[in-house]
C-alpha cells in the first residue's frame, strides 16, 4: 500500500521588475490585500503574500538568485508569458471594469465560454497576463 500525498493549495508566484509598484496596482485595481510583504534592498521585495478572499499569489522583485535566474518578464519575450493565473471570481464583469478603469491591456475580451462561466484576460502594467472568470472548475457542470 502506497503513501498517498495531497497538495492543501497552489499559490501563483510572479516576479516583476518593479514588485512594489505592482503590489500597489494588484491592491488598488481588484483589493489584494498585503498578507506579508518582506523588503530587501534597494527598494526590492524579497517576499509577499497578497491575498484576495481565499486565494493568495506571492510577488517578488526579480533579482539573479536562485529561483530568478529562472525567470524572465515579460518585456523580455516581446509581451508573450509563459504561465499566468486564472482566479475563479463571481463577478468577472466588476473585475475587467476595474482592469479597464486602472489601465490593463485587455488582450481577450470579456465573455461567455462554451464550457461555462465568463470571463476575460488582460496584462498588468508591467505585461503579467491574469485571467479573472467565474468558471470553476470543482463546480459540476450540467
Amino acid at each position: 500500500q502506497g503513501l498517498e500525498m495531497e497538495a492543501k493549495s497552489i499559490h501563483p508566484t510572479m516576479k516583476y521588475k518593479d514588485a512594489h509598484s505592482a503590489i500597489e496596482w494588484l491592491c488598488d485595481t481588484w483589493g489584494f490585500e498585503k498578507h506579508l510583504v518582506v523588503d530587501g534592498p534597494d527598494e526590492t521585495v524579497v517576499h509577499s503574500q497578497l491575498k484576495l478572499g481565499e486565494v493568495m499569489v506571492m510577488i517578488g522583485s526579480l533579482n539573479e538568485g536562485e529561483y530568478g535566474k529562472l525567470i524572465v518578464q515579460p518585456s523580455d519575450i516581446n509581451g508573450r508569458e509563459t504561465q499566468a493565473p486564472y482566479i475563479v471570481v463571481d463577478d468577472p464583469d466588476w473585475f475587467y471594469t476595474k482592469a479597464k478603469d486602472k489601465g490593463a491591456k485587455i488582450l481577450i475580451d470579456i465573455k461567455d465560454e462554451d464550457y461555462g462561466g465568463r470571463g476575460f484576460t488582460c496584462a498588468d502594467p508591467q505585461g503579467h497576463i491574469w485571467n479573472f472568470g467565474s468558471y470553476d472548475p470543482w463546480e459540476k457542470t450540467e
